[in-house]
């Protein structure tokens, strides 16, 4: 970002932007099918003890590389060197591949709301094969530039807000005005039960709450400076939190839990919202169904190419590839993107032979998404971690506390992070065979590519340009 337009965002900007960031009314679904209540005060705790702490490391991070425009290359680079930072950049890409394979199966879904009124259901293989289709049409779109994406996704992120605030003002209406919710609200309903199978869910709710890393950059560009930004995240965090909590708790007014799915089930909750004001369900079903519809396929534009592009543009020239990186008219590495098309085809594909319904595919590819999304946030946890504890004398605008309160937070945050990755790779009740290829094996196929290709760029390195690679950036 210039220097021509530093401190030029004002407060509720950010706020705005953190908003959209951060907040999705399909968390508040998939994790009510999955823990039910008991969500409802998670949560709230993940926006609060997560998100605002994670906002602060990464702003500090942005403060120590404050005449840098990069990303999570440059910030884990100033703490724990090249390597680190190569992986960690790489594993932003690779939560990535996995996002796609929970994403396209909703577009699908909400596609038969948007123009049949009702969810058409298909077999996993059938999903699977028709998510391939749709990657496929979307990777030649993003590789040729889609100019009205913008627009487009702004228009129906502002849609998606006002519908979420909509169902939660009526829901909350009818429940005060006496309505018997589907499912029973009661303190008990909401008490977690802090066993292995829930811990595993954790992840979902930490999935729900990330965002940090896209809005904490513009630490430097806030009107007011470091307080102010520290303010706002801290207010962004208890109302997205808070919203989160309420959406939770509303969720099953009209709608039992039971009776909601991963792919339809934002839908479902606002049919239900329609027959008991007396509005007609084929309508509202098809109004949020075109919302919906078009909101997931602009962020699947915009998410097949941009990741992609960035993840290229930060990590050093030799590691991949002079045609694999090479840029087409449009900006974007098209080699890259149709490589990363072939990758996404075998993650659709393995959890469909061990998957009954698309309820149960939905289940086990958010599951690895929500696993895997664990990854970058604890590489730039651990990376804070060393800076705390070896390079606080570093010159920085803005810190997360003393010393002492850096290590703290951050020490338990990784903590919780760990636990939560192996619960949910190892999820109780999960065949064990998708747990061997596809949760572990993903995980160790994808990790061990990267370590040995920056192994093979570090050799083509003097060993003067390899120590200078492996120590901190920032010194």
């Amino acid at each position: 970002m210039s220097t021509s337009t530093r401190g030029t965002i004002g407060k509720f900007a950010l706020l705005s932007m953190t908003f959209a960031a951060v907040y999705s009314f399909n968390n508040i679904i998939n994790n009510n099918i999955e823990i039910g209540l008991s969500s409802a005060p998670m949560f709230f705790l993940a926006t609060l003890f997560y998100f605002v702490p994670f906002c602060l490391i990464v702003a500090e991070f942005v403060s120590l590389n404050k005449n840098s425009e990069a990303g999570v290359y440059a910030w884990v680079k100033s703490s724990l060197g090249g390597r680190w930072a190569f992986i960690t950049a790489y594993t932003y890409w690779f939560v990535n591949l996995f996002f796609f394979t929970s994403l396209l199966p909703r577009i699908i879904a909400y596609a038969s709301y948007a123009f049949l009124g009702f969810e058409y259901i298909f077999t996993p293989l059938t999903t699977a094969v028709l998510s391939t289709l749709l990657f496929a049409v979307a990777t030649h779109v993003s590789n040729n530039g889609a100019k009205l994406l913008g627009p487009i996704t702004s228009l129906t992120s502002s849609l998606m807000l006002l519908l979420t605030l909509s169902y939660i003002l009526l829901s909350g209406g009818a429940l005060i005005g006496g309505i018997e919710p589907a499912d029973p609200i009661t303190i008990e309903a909401m008490t977690p039960s802090f066993n292995w199978a829930f811990l595993g869910v954790i992840t979902w709710i930490f999935m729900a709450a990330g965002g940090a890393e896209s809005v904490a950059v513009y630490v430097n560009d806030i009107k007011g400076g470091h307080k102010s930004f520290v303010k706002v995240i801290i207010i962004a965090g208890i109302f997205i939190g808070a919203l989160y909590s309420v959406g939770s708790v509303l969720a099953n007014v009209f709608v039992s839990r039971e009776e909601l799915k991963f792919t339809g089930g934002s839908v479902q909750v606002f049919e239900g919202l329609a027959r008991h004001f007396g509005l007609s369900e084929i309508i509202m079903n098809r109004f949020v169904g075109i919302v919906s519809f078009t909101a997931m396929l602009g962020s699947l534009l915009m998410w097949t190419a941009t990741p992609v592009k960035i993840f290229f543009s930060e990590i050093p020239k030799g590691i991949f590839g002079e045609k694999t990186v090479a840029l087409n008219k449009q900006g974007v590495p098209e080699r890259a993107a149709w490589i990363q098309f072939l990758i996404v085809i075998p993650l659709m594909f393995i959890p469909t032979l061990a998957s009954d319904t698309v309820q149960d595919l939905m289940s086990t590819i958010i599951n690895m998404t929500a696993a895997a999304s664990m990854l970058p946030p604890l590489f730039i946890m651990i990376a804070y971690l060393n800076l705390r504890i070896k390079l606080d004398h570093l010159e920085r605008d803005f810190r997360m506390g003393s010393r002492l309160t850096g290590i703290t937070v951050v020490s338990i945050l990784i903590g919780i992070f760990t636990v939560g990755f192996f619960a949910s790779t190892f999820p109780t009740g999960a065949d064990i065979m998708t747990i061997i290829f596809y949760n572990v094996g993903g995980i160790v196929i994808f990790l061990g590519y990267a370590w040995w290709k920056y192994s093979k760029y570090e050799k083509s390195l003097s060993k003067e340009e390899r120590i200078e690679e492996a120590k901190p950036a920032v010194q």
